[in-house]
């Protein structure tokens, strides 16, 4: 690229409509030099060839990605992670905002997606080494889309539960039982306290747990354990399939008495979300498989917080993600990006509940609430209470015990001396935070 070709694909914030335009932080490593190397991904990921050979015309002003930050710095030892057939040049780790004209793919999901997360972006000239670290959307942009039907005050709101998190448990063993032992499980998690009993993520539509059959007899536990509590509850069924089986899976689930449904959002796709959640009559929670392999190195691939943004975008009334501690591998300040996204305002879209999660039990809760610094998540233990000494209806009720202590100010361990329950879940699991 001649210098004028580079500052072709560079701008003053100032001098956009920045309603036409979604904004995009990158995090590379870059051989040459750098400004070349941001105008280089700019372009790739919008115009590329921005005029035909022999005709005066320039698509740029309109078309063209436009880099409006770009901070770097020498890197003397060369690429943090060494990538075969990498050009060679002096190194530089750079921070680039680059502004995108939304114009060029309209609110449509796997376009967004091909423009942001594709070609252009992982095969730039000179950057074997990026990472896209946060997306951000004008509210032009956003009036084009749903979000969540319910969101985290329609979850409050049907489960009756306020002013405190929201309390799920993944029933174990999660492969392998019929639909009748299974739902036993379910029924006595929810006399424990449970909110949410759910299928795992693993759990899907197969000949010795029907979904059909599973759904109906977790959906008379439901009620049965309503009628006996005197608390609303969910249970929480997987419909992850082809895309094309979706809206007959939620009939299936629905019309048998689940009342929420899982869907492991990236090996489905978004846009089938999207669709779904034209549809679908009930609240829809994500799960994260497949996120990992994009976001665990901090320097290539996707940072987890645009995968939740995004998820928001496409309908999710929650969103699980991977949590806090040595389980999840995932860097605290990474999980609490994620939990902002879900929260924070977005324009017209709900805000949706985020639950992360990871080996979590009544030892942990207090860690988590604290790290959080308000009850707006949810809380999503598997051998936490299915695991309990004392049974799931146990291991449910040591979840409720610790956040009676934490709602009062007393410590967990000693609100445990008077509740054999939550004394067991510590002795069992161990008080971490």
């Amino acid at each position: 690229m001649t210098k004028d070709d580079i500052a072709g694909f560079f701008a003053v914030r100032a001098d956009l409509n920045l309603d036409d335009y979604i904004e995009l932080d990158f995090s590379f490593e870059c051989a040459g030099d750098p400004h070349e190397a941001a105008a280089h991904l700019a372009s790739e990921q919008s115009t590329a060839q921005w005029r035909r050979v022999g005709v005066d015309e320039d698509f740029r002003p309109r078309f063209a990605a436009k880099v409006l930050d770009l901070r770097a710095e020498p890197r003397p030892s060369g690429f943090s992670i060494p990538v075969e057939c990498a050009v060679r040049g002096e190194v530089h780790a750079c921070r680039a905002t680059i502004a995108h004209p939304h114009g060029n793919f309209g609110p449509r999901l796997p376009n967004l997606l091909s423009a942001v997360l594709g070609e252009g972006v992982f095969f730039a000239p000179g950057i074997p080494l990026i990472r896209l670290e946060d997306i951000r959307f004008p509210a032009s942009y956003l009036a084009a889309f749903e979000g969540p039907q319910f969101g985290l005050n329609g979850l409050r709101e049907r489960l009756k539960a306020f002013d405190r998190p929201i309390f799920f448990g993944v029933i174990k063993p999660n492969i392998g039982l019929p639909p009748e032992p299974f739902a036993e499980l379910g029924y006595q998690s929810w006399l424990g306290g449970l909110d949410i009993a759910k299928d795992d993520e693993m759990l899907a539509d197969i000949p010795w747990c029907p979904l059909k059959a599973r759904a109906a007899a977790l959906g008379a536990a439901r009620r049965r354990a309503e009628q006996e509590t005197g608390e609303p509850k969910i249970y929480l069924a997987n419909i992850t399939d082809e895309v094309d089986r979706l809206i007959e899976l939620h009939d299936v689930a629905v019309e048998a008495g689940a009342n929420a449904l899982l869907v492991n959002a990236m090996p489905v796709g978004l846009s089938g979300v999207r669709m779904l959640r034209r549809h679908a009559e009930v609240p829809l929670i994500a799960h994260f498989p497949f996120i990992a392999a994009f976001s665990r190195l901090a320097g290539y691939g996707v940072h987890s917080r645009v995968f939740t943004r995004l998820q928001r975008l496409a309908g999710f009334d929650a969103v699980i993600m991977p949590g806090f501690g040595p389980r999840m591998m995932t860097p605290e300040h990474e999980v609490v990006a994620c939990i902002h996204a879900c929260l924070e305002p977005m324009g017209p879209i709900k805000p949706c509940l985020p639950v992360p999660g990871g080996s979590d039990s009544a030892a942990t809760l207090e860690g988590v609430f604290h790290k959080i610094g308000s009850t707006d998540f949810g809380f999503v233990p598997g051998r936490g209470v299915f695991g309990h000494p004392m049974g799931p209806r146990g291991g449910a009720a040591s979840i409720r015990q610790a956040w009676q202590a934490i709602a009062r100010g007393i410590p967990v361990e000693a609100h445990a001396t008077a509740n054999p329950e939550l004394k067991a879940a510590l002795e069992a699991f161990g008080k971490r935070g």
